[in-house]
């Protein structure tokens, strides 16, 4: 299975970069804000993954001893190509490398206890193979895209990337504004409702307009 991805290629051209770090929007489509019970943010909220949670095309999703409740959400994700520090939208975009579909899973019930008891919840995004990534290819990072999961052949997400509240170009400005941005940090940049959970033998095809379909299978850890 591939694990710890240590480059990240773009497809039909020498570009290779080494993974860096994953920032991820949390609550970006009204809808599933609304599905997790929770109002629509007035700024982008952000948060961490770590590289060691990526995992590609062929590997697996691997359920973790600590968690019976693990959730899909699938995203558009962007790699940045060059150093971004408190962009203009105009760079942001040009520092655009790739995009790619991937998936952000989350253990959900460690994530909630964490948050009923007022911790921090990075425990539950960050497992490794938490991160799965598509192929990276240049692409438009402002085209509007459906974006899509099935689950054993069955829709579980089904949107627009042009339902977002943050566009990538507004996404990429908030980030750099906080963190400087490198080449092979990745933007994963919100999940549309219709997330649910993932059980062990469960095939995942996450689809983005234009973007090469990724497909992973999902085991329990031994």
């Amino acid at each position: 299975m591939r694990m710890d991805m240590e480059e990240l290629r773009i497809q039909g051209t020498d570009h290779v970069l080494r993974p860096g770090k994953l920032v991820c929007v949390g609550r970006n489509y009204l809808a599933h804000a609304r599905e997790m019970k929770s109002d629509a943010p007035t700024e982008p909220m952000l948060f961490l993954k770590p590289a060691s949670s990526l995992t590609g095309f062929g590997g697996q999703i691997l359920l973790p001893p600590q968690s019976d409740d693990v959730h899909h959400e699938v995203e558009l994700v962007v790699v940045v190509g060059r150093r971004l520090c408190r962009a203009t939208p105009d760079e942001a975009i040009d520092a655009v490398a790739g995009l790619a579909v991937g998936l952000d899973l989350t253990a959900r019930d460690i994530q909630q206890r964490a948050k009923e008891r007022g911790h921090p919840w990075s425990v539950s995004k960050g497992f490794d193979t938490f991160a799965p990534l598509g192929t990276v290819v240049e692409a438009d990072p402002e085209q509007p895209r459906r974006i899509s999961l099935k689950v054993n052949g069955t829709i579980r997400q089904k949107a627009s990337t042009a339902d977002m509240l943050f566009p990538v170009a507004d996404l990429l400005v908030y980030a750099s504004g906080i963190f400087t941005l490198h080449p092979g940090d990745l933007l994963f940049t919100g999940t549309p409702e219709g997330v649910g959970p993932v059980r062990e033998g469960d095939l995942l095809e996450a689809e983005i307009e234009g973007l090469p379909i990724l497909e992973i299978s999902a085991d329990r850890r031994r």
